[in-house]
């Protein structure tokens, strides 16, 4: 029984620890139309220059992202979503300077009709 009081008591800590450490965290969210004209390898192109950012641009603390899935049909065209965790605004603000970032934003251009971009900061409880 003390073994299983210590696991939980364990588990909660952490669960404590792991929100604490999120709380503050910067995120920046990119969803992307792409043109009608822009092919299956545009798009590939675009999914893994992206994607590849994390490693050249210091700074990038998690990266996700995903096709819509949502059933609610309100995605307004946009398709693909981006999240990328900075532990700060300078961070990003440094991402966003980057001359990796801005040759990204040059490929990106020709073939997304649009974009749309927020950041936020992770609420505390």
């Amino acid at each position: 029984m003390k073994t299983i009081a210590s696991l939980i008591v364990a588990f909660l800590a952490f669960g404590l620890v792991s929100n604490a450490s999120a709380a503050g965290k910067l995120h920046h969210v990119v969803c992307f139309k792409f043109k009608s004209s822009a092919s299956k390898d545009d798009i590939k192109k675009v999914e893994d220059a992206f994607l590849a950012l994390k490693d050249k641009v210091p700074g990038i603390e998690a990266f996700k992202w995903g096709t819509n899935v949502s059933k609610e049909q309100k995605n307004k065209g946009f398709t693909h979503c981006y999240l990328i965790t900075f532990k700060s605004e300078k961070d990003r603000d440094a991402y966003l300077e980057n001359p990796q970032h801005k040759a990204f934003a040059s490929l990106v251009g020709p073939v997304v009709d649009d974009v749309f971009v927020i950041d936020f900061v992770t609420a505390k409880k």
